[in-house]
């Protein structure tokens, strides 16, 4: 392995170059990456409107005019590290399970390399394959959370996979320490009694609802991060239905009143210097924005959450 970063693709007009994720180079595999770009399009576990199958596909092809440097903080992550996009992991649109654990074999081959991952989802199901195919059980991680809903129910029609379970799943089976998992911006509509609200309260994870993020502002709810997650390592985790859906219109569970993607670009900024291990952005419906709007937005934030992964990465060479 050579201390020589990969460039990201460049040479001519960016509509014409390969669609990869970031404009990152293309590679195989992870072997000799420090952070690994990849897709899992998979929408199995959505309740009702789906369609994020094809949300890494879109965000690729709205990566095109990007170019490399945070203009804000003025971070240049492929200068400092190798990164390169691998492709997609191959699922099984016929078996809902079995797309779970190829998944989880994917990503076990990016955690084998050495790598760390950034994923582009897929319903929200597809951060507990990445967390099991990534964390060492030994050292569970600590999780930032975007997102409208906790997704901590025990069982959603039976099914105990879905994109309203991961949590649930991740902390009961030791990757997530749920005293160290923040969520930002639940609201919405819900019933008298909320269980998956109740089970989270219980296990410790703190809860941070919009009308709480209103009254603090994103400069306490980053302090709040800081002080929940600590120093140990960190996930990033963004459902795009987080945001309000003026800037994210294309997802399957929006909810109206939510902070917008200014505010979510400070928020994941003010997370320099914390541990960032690995992180998704998730739930882009492209049929249900054919625009583009919501994959470019969220292309945007993943790159926010590169340049936390490479800085912390490179400081650890």
């Amino acid at each position: 392995m050579t201390n020589e970063p990969l460039k990201m693709a460049a040479g001519a007009a960016p509509f014409v170059m390969p669609d990869t994720l970031l404009r990152a180079a293309r590679q195989d595999s992870p072997d000799g990456l420090d952070i690994a770009l990849l897709g899992l399009p998979f929408d199995g576990g959505t309740i009702a409107r789906d369609g994020a199958r094809y949300g890494p596909g879109q965000m690729r092809q709205m990566s095109f005019n990007m170019r490399g440097t945070n203009q804000s903080t003025r971070q240049s992550p492929f200068e400092i590290c190798r990164i390169a996009d691998i492709g997609d992991a191959p699922v099984n649109s016929f078996d809902h399970e079995a797309s779970v654990d190829r998944m989880t074999a994917f990503c076990a081959t990016v955690a084998k390399a050495g790598a760390w991952p950034l994923v582009a989802g897929g319903d929200h199901l597809i951060t507990l394959p990445v967390l099991r195919g990534t964390v060492d059980r030994k050292n569970p991680v600590g999780l930032v959370h975007f997102d409208a809903h906790p997704d901590t129910h025990d069982a959603i029609f039976g099914t105990k996979l879905n994109h309203a379970t991961p949590f649930r799943r991740a902390i009961e089976e030791g990757l997530v320490d749920p005293r160290r998992h923040i969520i930002i911006g639940i609201r919405g509509t819900t019933r008298p009694t909320d269980a998956a609200m109740d089970w989270a309260h219980e296990v410790g994870i703190t809860l941070i609802d919009i009308d709480m993020y209103f009254e603090m502002g994103p400069k306490a709810v980053i302090e709040k991060v800081r002080e929940v997650v600590g120093t140990g390592p960190t996930y990033v985790t963004i459902d795009v239905d987080g945001l309000d859906p003026k800037d994210m219109p294309g997802t399957g569970s929006p909810e109206p009143g939510g902070y917008d993607m200014r505010d979510t670009q400070v928020m994941l900024r003010g997370l320099r210097g914390l541990d960032i291990v690995g992180g998704d952005v998730n739930e882009v419906s492209p049929p249900l924005d054919p625009t583009g709007y919501t994959a470019l937005n969220a292309a945007h934030l993943m790159f926010e959450v590169l340049c936390l992964m490479a800085e912390n990465r490179a400081s650890k060479s």
